[in-house]
């Protein structure tokens, strides 16, 4: 597989992979879907995912520069929670409020591109997260130091957390559908995800298991991202023999009697 395309698809199916646990970001999008409409979750979608991109290619040249901002990586971790806590109460109110259809966070009168930026922005775990699986890329050989390899790596970023975020947004819109009349249910089940990621927000600041402490100890992190990157390689390498043997099979095909 050429260089580029290899570096593509690792980037597409690690992010793609990494947007798939429940998150604050992912539901929040699937709640606005619900609520607001395919659009406006779209739209909240695309403004996180700008700020991802800024992220990464931050993490991919100013690692050293991010490591010495304690103070304000430290500040945003609490910010986060407060964030994620008054999404958990602004859910359990429309739970409780038959006639309160959505939450008050989400469906504020800022636009839902700049909500989802900021939201974004203020989540600091996903700098640690994307310079661990960079690392290893520079390690390995498979992403190296050039913009065409940068490029390729964060379009494959791009497309597989826009593919990930589309399964919440149209996921919770079926789940929607399911429900039917009863969207209370959904808001108690959203309203507990945002309570489960607000205690363990709250757990790692304590613990100090933060962003901060990822960036300081990147070996945890380097040490499973090698396990799942083993796992990916063998992946892509299935792909490429899969067409290398459809191309020997169609020029056995066209090769003359």
């Amino acid at each position: 597989m050429h260089p580029l395309l290899k570096i593509f698809f690792t980037g597409l199916f690690v992010s793609f992979l990494g947007s798939l646990p429940l998150g604050t970001l992912n539901i929040a999008a699937m709640q606005i879907s619900v609520t607001d409409g395919v659009s406006a979750a779209m739209l909240f979608s695309a403004g996180s995912l700008l700020v991802e991109i800024i992220y990464v290619r931050i993490s991919l040249v100013a690692i050293d520069w991010i490591r010495k901002q304690e103070k304000v990586l430290k500040a945003l971790e609490w910010v986060t929670l407060v964030i994620v806590v008054a999404l958990a109460v602004s859910s359990f109110y429309a739970a409780t409020h038959p006639g309160v259809k959505e939450n008050v966070v989400l469906s504020s009168s800022l636009p839902k591109f700049l909500l989802g930026a900021l939201m974004c922005a203020v989540n600091p775990v996903q700098i640690p997260f994307w310079f661990g699986w960079s690392t290893v890329l520079f390690t390995k050989k498979v992403l190296l130091p050039r913009n065409d390899h940068y490029n390729s790596y964060i379009i494959g970023i791009g497309i597989g957390t826009f593919i990930g975020n589309c399964i919440f947004i149209f996921g919770g819109l079926l789940i929607a559908n399911k429900i039917n009349n009863n969207q209370h249910i959904l808001n108690w089940v959203i309203g507990g995800i945002f309570t489960l990621t607000a205690l363990i927000q709250l757990w790692k600041i304590l613990k100090n298991k933060d962003a901060v402490h990822q960036l300081e100890h990147p070996e945890e992190m380097t040490e499973k991202i090698e396990e799942q990157m083993e796992k990916i390689e063998e992946g892509l390498e299935k792909i490429t023999l899969g067409d290398k043997d459809d191309k020997d099979e169609k020029e056995n095909k066209d090769r003359p009697v």
